[in-house]
């Protein structure tokens, strides 16, 4: 164990796995090992009372508690929440959730498109560039994180088998929403990335440390594949009730 020291704050990593304020939930009955934490808005909860889903706990935060059910589907005790915007605030939970049990884990999401991609297209993220902060707290340095292809199979596989069209994508992950500038986009789009959103690295990172699977599914919203016009069309809302079937889908993939 060592803390690697650096001018820069953001870039100083420590390896040691505990922390002074621990997830582990001992005692206590463990969450489902596999979850979905979607970024779906009201559909999450809608589809957990709608199911009869049991209510496990409730993450609270100071501005919003979030519901964590469990709900059978494909045979499976499965673990549902709505996941919070953002990196740090995803990774605050899905660390919670990890240390409650939980450990195959779909998220699935919007994105901003950076390339010529229609609205309510369905993408699999299988690099995220880590332009955001809650990722390097859990790993080294890096510009990029690959996504675990455990996860990716899970993801795809339910798409194939819901006929859906996709493709395999490099995203911007940025916690700086309003700081995506003319020349910035262009740049991202330069080197590979197709889409933009605010929690896949840091996702990705949490899930890398811990040792778990996790996968992600993108829909497209926004677009800002003309930096100088850009669209927030419908915000994928078409999107959200499939999206979430999908991401139950894939979880029950997960192997």
């Amino acid at each position: 164990m060592a803390l690697i020291k650096n001018e820069i704050p953001i870039l100083e990593y420590d390896t040691d796995e505990n922390a002074v304020i621990d997830t582990k939930a001992e005692g206590l009955t463990p969450f489902p090992e596999k979850a979905v934490f979607a970024f779906l808005k009201d559909e999450v909860e809608r589809y957990a009372l709608s199911s009869g889903g049991e209510l496990l706990d409730i993450f609270k935060t100071t501005t919003k508690d979030f519901p964590i059910y469990a709900c059978e589907y494909g045979g499976k005790r499965i673990c549902l929440c709505q996941a919070p915007l953002g990196g740090a605030a995803a990774v605050q939970m899905l660390d919670y959730l990890i240390g409650h049990g939980c450990r195959e884990i779909i998220s699935a999401g919007a994105c901003g498109a950076l390339t010529d991609i229609p609205e309510n297209e369905f993408l699999v993220p299988v690099r995220a560039l880590r332009d955001e902060g809650a990722s390097y707290h859990y790993l080294p340095p890096s510009r990029e994180i690959a996504l675990n292809k455990r996860g990716i199979r899970a993801v795809e596989q339910a798409l194939r088998q819901a006929g859906r069209k996709f493709e395999q994508v490099k995203t911007w992950t940025t916690d700086g929403f309003f700081r995506e500038t003319e020349e910035m986009v262009r740049y991202r789009r330069q080197e590979g990335c197709r889409v933009v959103e605010m929690e896949c690295a840091s996702l990705a990172a949490c899930a890398e440390f811990r040792n778990v699977v996790l996968g992600m599914l993108l829909y497209t919203a926004d677009t800002l594949a003309d930096e100088k016009n850009y669209q927030e069309r419908g915000w994928g809302r078409a999107s959200l009730a499939e999206a979430l079937q999908l991401a139950l889908d894939a979880v029950l993939f997960v192997e």
